[in-house]
């Protein structure tokens, strides 16, 4: 390589640093949520302190997604004070693992969500937009589940408002990337309309448990239709490499996203139980996971300044993750076979881990390759 071309890989790695330290953060959290998951399978594993599993979803939505999403946010923006957001998550997540008092963590957790709020407030200053005004919403719905979590409230009741945080980010999202195919007016109304419907849901399941969970399974439903109709996922299906590959997972977790919104409307139940895990996990897992699983190709490199070069290998953890999802929930949850539902439980987190490492291998085949 050129000294210029060195010197520019140098920079970005030295660079890259800060957002490494909170990335790992994610993943400490990320792997720590899927020790407390292996507990509540009800599997012989070792606790490393009491009710570790509490703090399975806290880790998983917030220690983990939330430093993710506030991190790429803080990296949008490019203002070094947006990076106080992730930081915070990130060491929410570590307070949450490490056994500090609950308040802790927290506290530490709400004031990451008020950050978010802040990094999209000043993103709309900036240019308004539906798109940033839904995820807006997102980050709010973070921080009422945190408040309502601090007060005291049990942390399944508090499901709707963490879906709400990672369903509207990721429908924002794509919302923004279906200019490129330039929806109507009439298209963005019925977006509104869903997204209202789940808003409201969410709102209302703070109040009324049954009512509220089952008119936001009616707005899943109606995401999901609308994302699967005007997604251009729909169009980059028929390429070929990374791009089918983004399209497949996108397609199949809007898929799941319905599904998951069929259970909401048909259970309406957030107490423990084969119902709850099946409405939780067709969410968490199927649609946030695998968008996760689409994303990671783009995001790695935006953030990282890595690159993440396609590999058809990647379609394994794809395939593993929704076979074992539909393992769960069919054979363990819906036909309350205990065995089936542990052994999807496991494969599911195999899944994850087959994930981070291909990807970290074709962030190391990457490196390699610029190296020579």
């Amino acid at each position: 390589m050129t000294a210029q071309v060195v010197n520019t890989v140098g920079s970005r790695r030295k660079t890259s640093r800060p957002r490494l330290f909170l990335g790992g953060l994610g993943v400490l959290a990320l792997l720590a949520g899927l020790w407390a998951g292996l507990i509540l399978l009800k599997l012989d594993v070792a606790s490393p302190r009491a009710h570790f599993e509490d703090v399975h979803g806290p880790l998983m939505v917030l220690g983990f997604f939330g430093t993710l999403i506030t991190l790429e946010r803080a990296v949008a923006l490019g203002y070094r004070a947006g990076y106080l957001a992730p930081t915070l998550s990130g060491l929410g997540g570590v307070a949450l693992i490490s056994g500090l008092p609950l308040i802790v963590g927290e506290s530490l957790l709400a004031l990451a969500g008020f950050g978010l709020v802040a990094l999209y407030v000043a993103a709309s200053l900036r240019q308004m937009s539906l798109h940033m005004a839904v995820m807006t919403v997102g980050a709010f719905a973070w921080v009422v589940a945190v408040l309502a979590w601090i007060s005291g409230r049990d942390v399944a009741l508090l499901v709707p408002l963490l879906a709400a945080f990672l369903v509207l980010t990721i429908a924002g999202e794509r919302l923004e990337l279906a200019r490129v195919i330039r929806v109507t007016g009439q298209a963005r109304l019925s977006f509104v309309i869903a997204g209202g419907i789940f808003a409201f849901g969410v709102t209302l399941s703070l109040a009324t448990v049954s009512l509220g969970v089952r008119i936001a399974g009616v707005g899943l439903v109606g995401l999901a239709a609308w994302l699967a109709k005007h997604d251009v996922a729909r169009r980059t299906v028929r390429q070929s490499g990374l791009t089918r590959y983004m399209a497949v997972c996108l397609l199949t977790g809007y898929a799941w996203l319905a599904i998951g919104g069929l259970l909401w409307l048909s259970f309406g139940n957030l107490s423990d139980g084969a119902a709850f895990d099946a409405m939780l996990h067709a969410i968490f897992l199927g649609f946030v996971m695998g968008m996760v699983f689409a994303h990671a190709p783009v995001i790695v490199p935006a953030v990282f300044h890595a690159a993440v070069p396609y590999r058809s290998r990647f379609y394994w953890h794809f395939l593993l993750l929704h076979f074992s999802l539909l393992l769960r929930i069919i054979g363990g949850d819906l036909a309350a076979n205990r065995l089936c539902w542990q052994i999807g439980g496991i494969l599911n987190e195999l899944a994850v881990l087959v994930f981070i490492a291909s990807t970290g291998i074709a962030v190391a085949q990457g490196r390699k390759n610029v190296t020579h």
